[in-house]
């Protein structure tokens, strides 16, 4: 795994032995940046299920202004430490140790551009963030702005519908065993 643009361009992350962890693949991240280009830049971006922190890291060496990485389980938030750590940046990324469906819920604060979304596919938790994310901007959440941009990444065998009650699919694109949905809040 490596960054591919920024500030810190074809610097490696940390090699580990994670079976739970499927890092977004360099072709993704490039693609789903890519998109993002006009979003990162001093932007507020928010990684939910942040397995390495590869996502995260990469939104702050395109400039993002604030990145949240939240993540839950103890051996991925040691794999994003250490990578935070050889790159330099340990307190340049604020990482919460959380549940990401609980954090979305109880969210009180400053609205983000970006929210990046790469839930476990043996959980097959796509529809159920979807909707946890619908859910909260539905009751006047703070969690997005009106031009937030939510990608999420899931396997080809979730379900992912168009739309939700405060959110619609703008775009999506296929990877073979993976599919990347684009979402932002309804009438947007």
């Amino acid at each position: 795994m490596r960054v591919i643009a920024g500030r810190f361009r074809g610097r490696q992350l940390v090699s580990f032995n994670a079976g739970h962890v499927r890092p977004t693949t360099d072709r993704v991240k490039e693609s789903i940046f890519n998109k993002l280009q006009n979003d990162i830049p001093g932007g507020r971006v928010l990684d939910l299920f942040s397995g390495t922190g590869n996502l995260a890291i990469e939104a702050l060496s395109r400039g993002a202004g604030e990145v949240v990485a939240v993540e839950v389980n103890g051996k991925s938030l040691t794999i994003i430490r250490e990578n935070l750590e050889k790159l330099g940046i340990k307190g340049e990324i604020r990482v919460v140790g959380d549940d990401a469906l609980k954090y979305v819920r109880r969210y009180k604060g400053l609205p983000f551009d970006v929210i990046l979304v790469d839930p476990p596919f043996t959980e097959k938790m796509a529809d159920e963030v979807l909707e946890a994310l619908s859910g909260k901007i539905a009751a006047g959440g703070d969690l997005v702005k009106p031009e937030t941009t939510i990608v999420i990444e899931s396997s080809k065998h979730e379900t992912v519908r168009d739309e939700y009650a405060a959110l619609e699919r703008f775009d999506h694109r296929d990877y073979g065993d993976k599919i990347v949905s684009y979402f932002r809040k309804k009438g947007m």
